[in-house]
């Protein structure tokens, strides 16, 4: 399943104790000789919330939250009538999340997340250096300087706003700063053109998983940068 190009394989009725995860995320999610894949997600029973959700990324490292992942998620446990509410909790690593959904004839045509507050603190993120929080503050990548804004919408984010995305070397600089020491789980990143004051462009460095065609936390957080930096309401 995919939500806008952000793809996933979903698997249901799996003892995640009897695989070795990170070594068949890396199989599975391969594009040329596997199923291929941004991650794989686990459906599994929950002692917390009516069903839990486990996210592996392509390169077999966990992440706590996904928000293009969890819509694909809610819509298959609906479907499949694991749950048939149109509002459920949803066990994650980043805590439960509660999704709506808007059906029609048995279908699940767009879903609905809360994805919490994001968490601006640097310990939070984690980031290191002082206390407070991480706005247009400066990062030396490869002996040149980039102003960074981050946060945790569940999982790391850092926004790097730039004058023109199709000039930007996402690759070289996402993976650069994805595993900067500073931070020490690493970091999503996300390169963002400003259009107007109500409309951004954006790209993303995915944490575990390299370039992207979207990604839902990025997306939010890369909102909630644009506000912090007055360049949006």
């Amino acid at each position: 399943m995919h939500g806008l190009g952000n793809d996933f394989i979903l698997m249901d009725e799996i003892d995640p104790l009897k695989y070795d995860l990170t070594a068949l995320a890396i199989k599975l999610c391969d594009r040329h000789q596997g199923i291929g894949a941004d991650g794989i997600i686990l459906i599994l029973p929950s002692e917390i919330a009516d069903v839990k959700m486990r996210i592996i990324n392509s390169d077999g490292s966990e992440a706590d939250m996904c928000g293009n992942g969890i819509r694909c998620f809610a819509k298959y446990v609906y479907e499949n009538k694991i749950n048939t509410s149109t509002s459920f909790t949803i066990e994650t690593g980043a805590g439960v999340m509660v999704p709506e959904l808007i059906v029609e004839d048995g279908k699940v045509l767009f879903v609905r997340v809360n994805m919490g507050t994001p968490q601006l603190e640097r310990s939070a993120i984690p980031m290191l250096g002082a206390a407070g929080n991480v706005i247009n503050e400066s990062l030396q990548i490869a002996g040149k300087e980039y102003k960074i804004t981050s946060l945790l919408m569940g999982v790391p984010h850092t926004i790097v706003f730039v004058d023109h995305l199709d000039e930007t070397d996402i690759v070289t600089i996402g993976r650069q700063i994805e595993k900067h020491p500073a931070f020490p789980k690493g970091t999503n990143v996300n390169f963002v053109e400003m259009v107007n004051e109500h409309e951004v462009k954006m790209k993303t460095w995915e944490r575990g998983a390299g370039s992207t065609l979207a990604c839902g936390t990025g997306s939010c957080a890369t909102a909630v940068a644009a506000s912090l930096n007055g360049k949006t309401g």
